[in-house]
């Protein structure tokens, strides 16, 4: 598995103003952590953060922590656990590092890739691609880039779960083992307007004449309403 390295400083403190003054040196602050490491500050440069992880393996990079002056937090091997950046610029604000041994199996998520063209897409179904990431369990060293899920011989109502997926050996899938991956569906059908039913069409006229003359009454007493109006509008304009 490709692996990283990155060069981080310690620090001392920490707090709003610490960050904002490594902020505005180019630094961001960082936590590294683990099951073997007490909590230790540091800084890094955000830039060489995202060199860092900006590989196929994306946030399950391996990377080599390289500190300045201190030789024994130099030789761990770290991945990126979380990124806290700013909701506008986008840019680093905060990072966590979690320490991982190489003989000791972790629980990451890895993508889930959809290949091929289903063949119930080419008979008008639609193609659900339900689960997006997969939970797995297994050593650092082992970690798969993807899982690929291929979707070429699904007709309409055939569906993939996490039981059908393959992984690699050493790796443990963690999600339950119904939970569906893909399926093609059939499309909503637009419902079609009712058919009149034998026997109304005579009372439908009927409405239909009422609703004339009750035009025709309407019409008739459009001048005196409109007067009243005109009376109406002329007091609201008064007040």
């Amino acid at each position: 598995m490709e692996r990283s390295e990155l060069h981080a400083r310690m620090r001392d403190s920490s707090g709003k103003g610490v960050a904002r003054k490594l902020r505005a040196g180019g630094f961001i602050p960082a936590v590294l952590y683990g099951a073997h490491t007490t909590n230790v500050l540091l800084s890094l440069e955000p830039r060489a953060l995202l060199k860092a992880v900006d590989t196929e393996a994306g946030a399950n990079t391996l990377i080599t922590l390289r500190v300045e002056g201190n030789a024994a937090l130099s030789q761990k091997v770290v991945m990126l656990r979380d990124l806290q950046v700013d909701p506008v610029r986008r840019a680093p604000l905060h990072a966590d590092l979690y320490e991982v041994r190489m003989d000791e199996t972790i629980t990451v998520r890895i993508p889930v890739r959809v290949v091929g063209r289903a063949a119930g897409v080419e008979e008008g179904g639609i193609l659900d691609h339900s689960l997006r990431e997969l939970e797995i369990e297994c050593l650092p060293g082992s970690i798969p880039p993807e899982v690929e899920v291929d979707v070429s011989a699904l007709a309409i109502g055939d569906s993939i779960h996490v039981s059908d997926l393959r992984v690699p050996e050493g790796v443990k899938v963690l999600e339950d083992p119904g939970t569906t991956v893909a399926a093609v569906t059939t499309p909503a059908a637009e419902e079609a307007p009712a058919a009149p039913v034998e026997g109304e069409a005579a009372p439908a006229e009927g409405v239909a004449a009422e609703g004339a003359a009750a035009e025709g009454a309407a019409a008739a007493e459009a001048p005196a309403t409109e007067g009243k109006g005109e009376k109406g509008e002329k007091r609201e304009k008064k007040e």
